[in-house]
């Protein structure tokens, strides 16, 4: 799934953006929205789902208005990667997220267009840009993914491998705040999806989805997926291990660790 924050010194500017996209979107395929405000009032939001989202949340400080559980914005992102292609993010000036600002709004994410008002962005541009970026995966998003195989008849396993972020490595240690990694771009896909490829040319081997995050990364959080639909477990679970090794040794990913005491990247070391 593709995630496009939007944010604007106007509501209504963010709005129109909001709207032009998912016109554009629907075309390319199931699109989703979320509000993010101080208040959420149970607005009405009939005319996103005309312009093609199939599914609108709003989130504020009080909770957020839809029916289901409480959740915060990673929540309802984890959830809309199951089944999604796009999610439109308005308001979120404090979530990393590829970014539209307009009017000059300030925001924490990776900015990637920007213009003073929603009709002066071009959406070809914007939309290609938004295609070309890292999509938002998770597991959860990953094992559905691998489930759709043509040959998911005859798979009865389903692997994984979840790396994350740890705050020690011993007791004693200064405890890690984020790790922040940077990719070799293009190279660094070309190679996992060579690896998958070989992988996959195994007997008994179905499906092999390899992911791993950029930016940053905080304590706790997870950093990279590698998920095997196989006939049987061992061919699974064989497969899992080589696949997390060879992208760690084969795949250029550069990785700075920032502690409480200390920030290096690790090739300094």
């Amino acid at each position: 799934m593709h995630v496009l924050g939007i944010v604007g010194q106007s509501d209504d500017e963010t709005a129109a953006l909001v709207e032009r996209l998912c016109r554009r979107l629907t075309e390319r395929g199931r699109v989703a929205t979320i509000t993010c405000a101080p208040e959420t009032d149970g607005t009405d939001r009939a005319s996103l789902r005309e312009a093609g989202a199939e599914v609108s949340y709003a989130i504020g400080a009080d909770g957020w208005v839809a029916a289901g559980e409480q959740r915060g914005l990673d929540e309802t992102l984890a959830e809309l990667a199951l089944a999604y292609d796009y999610a439109l993010v308005a308001g979120a000036t404090d979530a990393r997220l590829p970014t539209v600002s307009l009017g000059g709004c300030e925001h924490v994410g990776e900015e990637i267009a920007t213009a003073e008002h929603a009709a002066d962005i071009d959406l070809d541009a914007l939309v290609a840009t938004l295609e070309d970026g890292e999509p938002y995966e998770t597991l959860a998003s990953l094992v559905a993914r691998v489930k759709q195989s043509a040959d998911s008849d005859r798979a009865g396993a389903i692997a994984t491998f979840t790396g994350r972020v740890r705050e020690h490595d011993d007791p004693d240690d200064p405890a890690t705040e984020y790790l922040e990694f940077e990719k070799y771009e293009g190279v660094a896909d070309e190679r996992m999806a060579a690896i998958s490829a070989e992988l996959e040319a195994r007997d008994g081997v179905f499906e092999v989805a390899l992911y791993h995050r950029t930016g940053v990364v905080e304590a706790g959080e997870d950093i990279v997926f590698v998920v095997v639909l196989a006939g049987h477990r061992r061919e699974a679970f064989r497969t899992v291990e080589d696949g997390i090794d060879r992208l760690k040794d084969e795949v250029p990913l550069f990785k700075k660790e920032v502690t409480v005491a200390d920030a290096v990247w690790a090739h300094e070391r």
